[in-house]
């Protein structure tokens, strides 16, 4: 069945509903790290479409595709890739370029969703959103549509965050390109290459990194100057494995140049997105590309900059199995350990010292990761972590 929500839901103590609720035992600072702990569980059914809006999916033919049938009346609302918390205790969240190419994805419009958990029902409500164009032709490669309304055809759009005054930067992987957008979703600026580094799907040719492996995280720093972005891929003549994670200033609208270097744990896992805990760490998602029984590593890294082992590459220090999470009051009529066994987890955020939300990308309809055969709901989960992250206080008021 179709669900369809309304775009003007009144907010009634949505702050409330989201704040974590139960706690983790504490962790040794030796050790391997004791378990995190499942806290929150809410899920927005993968059937569900933005109202009155277009046709979507023509592409994928209509094959039923884990019994759901394309194409669809409406927009789907899938495809998270990237979420920050607002104040009132609602989220924005990013949808990727929709059905996994640009072949197909034509007729799939780049959007931000508001949405808001109810922990208390374990339910997602859609609240609205805004559509991303490019009004004012800073894109100068030809568009899908003439009323420069971006699609899935034109950005892959995998990862964002929000600067200090209100607007929106993107990290897209088609490029791959960095892009900032107002708060109203319109293009500012050109978007902005990374010198070196082409995507299969970008137009000046001679690709050095692999098709979908370009912007996937991007986080700004704790003093609102500067932005890191991850890339997902290896970058040709890199060690196997290692992603280069590459600072922008924001005033001057340009790299400073600065990189460092992020070791997966096998060249062929990826990163799922990042989040800066001050000016030297990061939270940052790694997975295989499994899902359901078959998936084996999803988890988050505590990553530090500082480099204190002297091997080149950022430190890592594991916080978050997402495979393994306590569960003793089974929260949400989930199992205990709970599993979060999705082929793409590509959202997490900082709620507080030691509390993270994370959320996965549903692929709409081709993931079935939870239940073999069904697509995947977009679910959002908060988790207590064993240890505090010491984070920046900037970080923790931000919004």
């Amino acid at each position: 069945m179709r669900r369809t929500l309304a775009a003007g839901l009144t907010l009634l103590s949505v702050a409330a509903l989201a704040t974590p609720t139960a706690a983790a035992p504490e962790t040794a600072r030796h050790g391997a790290p004791r378990q995190a702990t499942l806290t929150n569980f809410a899920s927005l059914p993968a059937e569900t479409y933005v109202p009155g809006s277009e046709p979507s999916g023509s592409a994928l033919g209509t094959a039923p595709v884990n019994g759901v049938t394309p194409p669809f009346a409406d927009q789907p609302v899938q495809g998270f890739s990237g979420v920050l918390r607002n104040s009132d205790g609602t989220y924005d969240v990013l949808s990727d370029n929709g059905y996994g190419t640009k072949a197909n994805s034509a007729d799939f419009n780049l959007r931000v969703h508001r949405i808001a958990p109810d922990f208390r029902s374990n339910q997602v409500d859609v609240l609205g959103g805004i559509t991303l164009t490019d009004p004012n032709g800073h894109i100068k490669t030809p568009l899908t549509r003439a009323d420069r309304v971006l699609t899935g055809a034109d950005l892959d759009v995998e990862s964002f965050t929000r600067g200090s005054d209100g607007t929106y930067w993107m990290g897209d992987e088609f490029g791959p390109y960095l892009l900032h957008f107002d708060r109203a979703g319109r293009l500012l600026a050109a978007p902005v290459p990374l010198a070196g580094v082409r995507a299969p799907e970008n137009p000046e040719g001679n690709p050095t990194i692999g098709g979908s492996k370009g912007f996937e995280g991007i986080t700004l720093s704790p003093d609102g100057k500067t932005l890191n972005a991850l890339l997902e891929g290896t970058v040709a003549g890199d060690e196997p494995g290692t992603l280069r994670l590459n600072e922008f200033d924001i005033a001057s609208h340009r790299y400073t140049g600065k990189t460092w270097r992020y070791q997966l744990e096998d060249p062929g896992f990826a990163i799922g997105d990042a989040i800066a805990v001050d000016a030297n760490r990061l939270l940052i998602i790694e997975r295989d590309g499994a899902q359901g029984a078959d998936a084996k590593v999803k988890r988050v890294y505590l990553a530090d900059k500082r480099d204190r082992n002297s091997d080149g590459k950022l430190d890592k220090t594991l916080v978050a199995d997402l495979l393994n999470l306590a569960n003793p009051k089974h929260v949400g009529g989930q199992a205990d350990p709970f599993r979060f066994p999705f082929t793409t987890i590509e959202d997490v955020t900082i709620l507080d010292d030691r509390t993270i939300a994370v959320l996965n990308d549903n692929n709409f309809p081709s993931s079935s990761g939870r239940t073999p055969g069904k697509p995947d709901n977009n679910e959002f989960i908060t988790i207590r972590l064993a240890e505090g992250l010491h984070a920046d206080p900037r970080v923790l008021r931000r919004r």
